[in-house]
């Protein structure tokens, strides 16, 4: 159990590891930005089918493939309804819209971004500490250390958008918290709940993975298109879904 505490602690500590870094490099050229946000894309897009989807169609076993289906296009479908219905997600931000106008959107996107990443956090949480329960150290441990790597650049990331759309540095340190708490606990509640999470695992990775597929093609490449550097940020998003890859053959 001492293990799984540390790990748990430590994939939650990479994203706010990951936002540290955001907050020392939050004034970085658009160029830059778009670089590291493709990476982050690359690093999703990876995990998204090797970390989330492939994992989902393994656990589901000959039938699984029409409920991971399901999963995928369930995830999307959510994060699409947040987007159309609540359009207000600037209010947890305190943010004031006769105050601060058009980044009131802007900051919408990027909080319904950061409730993607929040929510897919879960099952990847779950699906670490399922291994652990199962008794597979090994593979539990490499499940870890790639959804840590991950959530560095997923940390990075979602700082500098907050603070420019005029969050406050301590809200916005906050947030950013919270999405690695979530994968805190969903470590622990995958590895206190082996057999009820088992269950319904392939449906909730296939769920991660269709939001993060979503947030991937509406908002992350389109943002990195739009400054003139789409060429920089494509190839950003190929480095980084290979350094996914690779990592995970290896480390796998």
């Amino acid at each position: 159990m001492q293990l799984v505490l540390i790990t748990a602690l430590g994939v939650g500590g990479a994203t706010i590891v990951g936002s540290l870094i955001g907050f020392a490099f939050k004034k970085i050229p658009h160029k830059f930005n778009d670089a590291i946000l493709s990476f982050a894309a690359g690093v999703m897009l990876a995990a998204a089918m090797v970390g989330l989807i492939l994992p989902a169609l393994e656990h589901g076993g000959c039938g699984g493939a029409p409920i991971v289906a399901l999963g995928v296009l369930a995830g999307a479908l959510v994060i699409n309804l947040l987007d159309r219905f609540i359009p207000h997600l600037h209010n947890l931000a305190g943010i004031d819209r006769e105050k601060h106008g058009g980044h009131v959107e802007q900051l919408n996107k990027i909080l319904l971004f950061v409730t993607a990443i929040a929510i897919h956090n879960l099952p990847e949480g779950l699906a670490a500490g399922v291994s652990f329960g199962t008794g597979n150290i090994g593979d539990a441990i490499s499940v870890a250390a790639g959804i840590a790597l991950q959530n560095v650049p997923e940390g990075m990331i979602i700082i500098a958008p907050m603070l420019a759309a005029g969050m406050s540095p301590r809200r916005t340190f906050v947030i950013a918290m919270f999405t690695g708490l979530v994968e805190v606990f969903g470590t622990l509640i995958g590895y206190l709940a082996v057999s009820i999470t088992a269950a319904v695992l392939p449906f909730a990775l296939a769920f991660a993975g269709g939001t993060m597929l979503y947030v991937i093609s509406d908002e992350m490449i389109p943002e990195t298109h739009s400054h003139g550097y789409e060429r920089g940020a494509t190839y950003a998003l190929l480095i980084g879904f290979c350094a996914m890859i690779l990592m995970d053959f290896y480390i796998g």
